[in-house]
């Protein structure tokens, strides 16, 4: 299978472009990369509890917004287009109180116009927490918000 993704993907480089973000607040982290996935890490610790110490479903979400975004992005020439979000929905399967999740975002399609990935989060045992899908925009970057 060929890449979809523009080029090789350089995780420090990506994880450079979270600084001072969101994502770098809750601690996600870009740890690998494949033919049609990126994978990203995030820590389950009081940044990303809701009150009753179980991870929180809007972080979940986070972390699968990040990967398919981030993901998408790397599929479109960057001086011309940018992915954004249209769509997102999750199914939180299980509560975590600690450790670490990972997720994957694996295209399921990488179109002109549109995107479509599928994000999966699971516990540090491999057990399913969320399992997310992510539809994409594909604009021009001249699109961007406040331009």
């Amino acid at each position: 299978m060929s890449s979809v993704f523009v080029s090789p993907v350089d995780l420090k480089a990506v994880n450079a472009l979270s600084a001072d973000s969101l994502i770098a607040h809750l601690g996600i982290e870009f740890t690998a990369a494949g033919d049609d996935w990126l994978e990203a890490t995030m820590p389950v610790d009081a940044r990303t509890h809701q009150p009753y110490g179980l991870l929180h479903g809007g972080a979940s979400v986070v972390l699968a917004e990040t990967l398919g975004s981030t993901a998408g992005n790397l599929c479109v020439d960057p001086r011309q287009w940018m992915c954004v979000g249209v769509e997102i929905n999750a199914n939180h399967l299980r509560g975590e109180r600690s450790g670490v999740v990972t997720g994957r975002a694996t295209a399921v399609h990488v179109g002109r116009s549109t995107q479509v990935w599928e994000i999966d989060i699971r516990n540090a045992a491999g057990k399913r927490v969320c399992v997310s899908r992510l539809t994409l925009a594909v604009v021009p970057m001249q699109q961007r918000a406040g331009a």
